[in-house]
């Protein structure tokens, strides 16, 4: 028996839905859609279910991510429901039900919960200068440090159970029967949308979106690997100082070329935001940012005397790594890129 609830709708609202009610289901989304098929029919579905709170239906479905928010048929909707805004606050939701801490849920919904959250994470990193009396290298060392270390427990303590959560909602519980064969032929499916997202390919007129979001994922891992494995602020090697500039520039122009299409509004992927779309995209400018600036004073020996620049970049550092990575809008290219893994082996099992 399908159970339905009544206040979902509402609910549904805060994490940046609006006006779907209005859908009459006249199926002009589903249509105009270049990624829907007979097989994954949306979003004119996923309306249907938020609108008769049919929530075991949408925690189950993989289509939330399968979309890639081109606009187009918010664009044609002539109801003006949005259905393009409503995948994606679907996402968030769904994001929410995977985060077994519950946090993720809290921050979409509070703007203040979310700015406390950012200043608590500021205030901890001023408070670790002034006990270490601003001392530079130990702060550096500390810093370092933290980042490799930010990196396994985020995975391994929260975004590894909240990736089985999600095998559990829509793989375990449906009874989807696969052997694990499958799961490793598979794996490949989920290594090429991570790295290339090519589902965004498929869609109208999205080539530049998708090439800018490819650069940019290539530019941050790259940047990861070279400041936490190569050790770029310490590095004396010519070709991994340059390397890390190259880097940081690269997320810099792309983040900069985001941050100034949410502000003008001017295509339909960016006309309407919500404070996690923010956050996202301006602290990830800023990371680009603090990072090239800190290696730039290093080289131009006046680190020493300015060392609140590397403060700013770590205090930068540790809200991406402990708010926004785990909890924000970050979390939606991680479970993207498991929803094609999924996607296939359902496809496998089927077949």
């Amino acid at each position: 028996m399908v159970k339905i609830d009544p206040t979902f709708g509402e609910e549904l609202k805060k994490y940046g839905a609006f006006n779907f009610n209005a859908c009459y289901n006249c199926g002009s989304c589903t249509a105009v859609c270049s990624l829907s098929t007979e097989q994954d029919s949306f979003p004119r579905e996923m309306v249907r279910f938020s609108v008769l709170g049919i929530k075991d239906g949408i925690i189950s479905s993989l289509k939330p991510w399968l979309c890639y928010y081109c606009g187009e048929c918010t664009a044609y909707c002539p109801q003006a429901a949005n259905p393009g805004e409503l995948m994606m606050s679907l996402r968030r939701w769904l994001t929410a039900q995977y985060d077994w801490t519950g946090l993720s849920g809290l921050l979409y919904k509070s703007l203040p919960l979310s700015i406390i959250a950012f200043i608590l994470t500021a205030i901890a990193i001023v408070g670790f200068g002034i006990s270490e009396n601003f001392n530079l290298e130990k702060t550096m060392s500390v810093g370092h440090y933290f980042e490799m270390i930010s990196i396994g427990a985020v995975f391994t303590f929260l975004l590894l159970p909240n990736i089985i959560r999600m095998w559990w909602f829509v793989i375990f519980k449906p009874k989807v029967r696969v052997s694990f064969t499958t799961y490793l032929t598979s794996f490949w499916e989920l290594l090429v949308h991570m790295f290339t997202q090519k589902r965004g390919l498929g869609c109208d007129d999205n080539q530049v979106r998708w090439f800018e979001h490819f650069v940019l994922v290539i530019g941050y891992l790259a940047l990861l690997f070279t400041t936490v494995f190569l050790d770029w602020f310490s590095a004396q090697s010519i070709f991994v100082i340059v390397l890390g500039y190259v880097e940081s520039s690269v997320i810099l122009i792309v983040t900069f070329d985001f941050v100034i299409n949410r502000i003008k509004k001017n295509k339909k992927v960016s006309k309407f935001s919500q404070p996690s779309d923010w956050f996202f995209v301006i602290w990830l400018f800023l990371m680009g940012l603090t990072a090239f600036l800190v290696r730039l004073f290093i080289d131009l020996n006046i680190l020493e005397n300015n060392s609140w620049m590397y403060l700013f970049h770590l205090t930068i550092l540790a809200q991406w790594a402990l708010i926004i990575v785990p909890f924000g809008k970050w979390t939606h290219f991680l479970y993207r890129s498991f929803a094609m893994y999924f996607a296939k082996i359902k496809l496998l099992k089927l077949a």
